[in-house]
């Protein structure tokens, strides 16, 4: 088995085996290597509207298609926070499901070219640092930096993320963790 499997204690036949999926733990992290997440996920027109209007943002430069078309890139564009949350939802089933504690901080977030309906945001991720924490043993201080872009390759968004971690064998000491699961 790879790192992102479990083992599920609970399954309905004795013999059956099965996969659980989850993130990495702290030590299976590595510094330097790039995690691309897939699939991509097309942004559409209501995905933005609704995102936009749940979260209260009037902008008319994310509702508004005839006030857009007189704006300096011609249409609407996806709201930049939208863009920023699936970024970083992207990474979660390959990189922190289950396995984080706690999101620390979001840093040096830009969005260097506009996403439009119909595009595709693809998310890459690399590990820039690791440390154990002094303070809380069986955890560690992970630092992401995801970067973002569409279907043609261009950078939409990138972040720096600090996440808190927990370690594998921390993790499965923990009571009623990973019920029903066994950690392989």
């Amino acid at each position: 088995m790879t790192g992102n499997q479990g083992v599920s204690a609970g399954s309905t036949t004795s013999n059956q085996r099965v996969v659980e999926q989850r993130g990495l733990y702290f030590d299976e992290l590595e510094e330097g290597v790039l995690y691309a997440h897939r699939p991509g996920r097309t942004v559409t027109e209501a995905d933005n509207v609704l995102f936009t209007t749940l979260t209260m943002n009037t902008q008319a430069l994310h509702l508004d298609a005839a006030w857009s078309a007189g704006q300096p890139f011609g249409q609407r564009l996806v709201n930049s926070m939208f863009t920023l949350a699936t970024m970083v939802g992207q990474s979660v089933s390959q990189l922190t499901q289950g396995t984080i504690i706690a999101q620390l901080g979001l840093t040096d977030v830009s969005f260097p070219h506009p996403l439009y309906h119909g595009d595709t945001l693809y998310t890459e991720t690399v590990i820039s640092g690791k440390r154990l924490s002094s303070s809380r043993p069986g955890q560690g201080i992970v630092t992401m930096e995801h970067t973002g872009r569409n279907q043609d390759g261009t950078v939409v968004a990138v972040a720096k993320r600090s996440c808190l971690m927990w370690t594998r064998e921390a993790h499965t000491l923990q009571p009623g963790a990973g019920e029903g699961t066994i950690p392989v």
